[in-house]
């Protein structure tokens, strides 16, 4: 299921896995500069389809707030920005407060999809 872990250039994960009948192929880096935290690429079309940017937003409010914007690819997909706002909030949790870039080119845009990504992400996170 997981793929090798590299150290140089940049440390990253590639793996394939089921959801939902789809295969869905993932690659996870890590970026160890201030512009760009961590990538995640998510794929069960061969493409890299819609390109998000997450990030936390620091302010004077107790409760973080999370902004997603779509870079490039469909503005009209409600579940793909979840995915990002899932996602940037786990990890921005669990140690980093980096943004992180999403790429998504899905077949299916259930929920169920986006808990096997966010799932097998958070599994094999570098971060």
């Amino acid at each position: 299921m997981g793929g090798l872990e590299q150290r140089f250039p940049v440390p990253y994960k590639n793996l394939s896995l089921e959801i939902k009948g789809n295969r869905t192929d993932l690659v996870i880096c890590r970026y160890d500069d201030h512009f760009l935290s961590s990538q995640v690429m998510a794929t069960q079309i061969g493409t890299m389809g819609t390109i998000l940017h997450a990030r936390k937003e620091e302010g004077v409010s107790i409760q973080p707030t999370f902004h997603v914007s779509v870079i490039f690819g469909k503005r009209d997909e409600p579940m793909l920005l979840a995915i990002a706002r899932q996602l940037i909030e786990q990890i921005s949790s669990s140690a980093s407060s980096l943004p992180l870039v999403l790429s998504l080119g899905l077949k299916d845009h259930s929920a169920e999809t986006l808990k096997g990504i966010v799932s097998a992400v958070m599994e094999n996170r570098l971060w």
